[in-house]
C-alpha cells in the first residue's frame, strides 16, 4: 500500500432507540479487514449527516426527504405513553388517544412521531429533548407519547409505559446517499436484509466449484457383469441358446405307453 492509498472503512450512523449490535457483529465476522465506526446522531439530524458525508449509511426514522437519499424500511415500532407508576393508565393494558384528553401530554422538540392531532392538553412549554420530557413525566408535570424503543432507552424505576391505540407509528429504515452506493454499502444492505455470505446478490461470494464431469465412454457399450460373461448363468450354470436344461440335470424320461 502506497502513502496515497487510504485503507477501507465504513461509518454507520444510528438514531436514538436503534440498536445496531447484531448487524455490526455480522459485519465484523464477514469483513474483519474493514473497520466499522458507529456514529450516534439525533433523529432530526440524521438525513443531513448522510448528505454531508458524515456517514456511509445510517439507521433513520421515517419520513425523510428521499430526493437524494435511498431508504429501505426495516420495521415499525409500537407507540407507547410514558406515565408515572401510580397513574391510572398504569393499571390497564393499553389506552386510546381519546382517554388522554384530560392529561397534559408533553411534545418535545425532537419528537419523531408524525401527528395530525396530538392527544391531551399541551404544556406551557415544549421540552427540548426526549430525555427532558421523561424527567418532566417523573416530576408529575404530564405524560409523554413516544416510540417504544425510546421509552426503553430512557427507562426509570418510577415510570412505566403502555401501548397507545390510534397513534402514529415510527418506522425505522436504513438510508444512504443515492450517489454513494458503494460496494461496502451494498455489503451492509445484504447484511441488514439477511442475505447469506454466499448470496447471489452479495459481492463477496465463495467461488462455485465447476460441476463434476462424467467419465467419457467413447460410445462403447459397457462390459457385461462378470457373472454374465461368455454366456454364463450368474447362478453358476451355463445357458444354452435354445433354453435347455440347467446345470447338466435332466428330467426323467417319459414312459411310453
Amino acid at each position: 500500500m502506497t502513502g496515497s492509498e487510504v485503507p477501507p472503512s465504513f461509518r454507520l450512523a444510528y438514531v436514538p432507540g436503534v440498536t445496531p449490535t447484531k448487524w455490526v457483529r455480522i459485519w465484523n465476522e464477514r469483513l474483519p479487514d474493514v473497520p466499522l465506526t458507529l456514529v450516534a446522531v439525533p433523529a432530526a439530524e440524521a438525513a443531513g449527516l448522510l448528505r454531508d458525508g458524515g456517514a456511509d449509511a445510517g439507521f433513520v426514522r421515517l419520513p425523510i426527504d428521499r430526493t437524494d437519499l435511498s431508504a429501505i424500511p426495516l420495521y415499525t415500532e409500537t407507540t407507547v405513553v410514558v406515565v408515572p407508576k401510580d397513574h391510572v393508565v398504569a393499571a390497564v393494558g393499553e389506552v386510546s388517544a381519546a382517554e388522554l384528553a384530560d392529561d397534559i401530554v408533553l411534545h418535545p422538540l425532537d419528537d419523531t412521531l408524525d401527528w395530525e392531532d396530538r392527544p391531551g392538553r399541551p404544556a406551557n412549554e415544549r421540552p427540548a429533548t426526549t430525555a427532558d420530557a421523561v424527567e418532566l413525566v417523573a416530576a408529575g408535570v404530564g405524560l409523554f407519547v413516544v416510540p417504544q424503543s425510546l421509552a426503553r432507552l430512557h427507562h426509570r424505576k418510577d415510570l412505566t409505559y403502555r401501548p397507545i391505540l390510534d397513534a402514529p407509528e415510527s418506522r425505522v429504515a436504513l438510508s444512504w446517499p443515492q450517489d454513494g452506493t458503494t460496494e461496502l454499502v451494498e455489503d451492509f444492505i445484504g447484511i441488514v436484509r439477511g442475505r447469506t455470505v454466499n448470496s447471489s446478490r452479495g459481492r463477496r461470494e465463495t467461488p462455485q466449484q465447476p460441476p463434476r464431469k462424467r467419465p467419457e465412454t467413447g460410445g462403447a457399450r459397457q462390459k457385461p457383469a462378470a457373472g454374465r460373461a461368455a454366456g454364463k448363468n450368474p447362478r453358476g450354470g451355463s445357458r444354452s441358446g435354445s433354453g435347455g436344461g440347467q446345470g447338466g440335470k435332466r428330467g426323467k424320461p417319459r414312459r411310453r405307453s
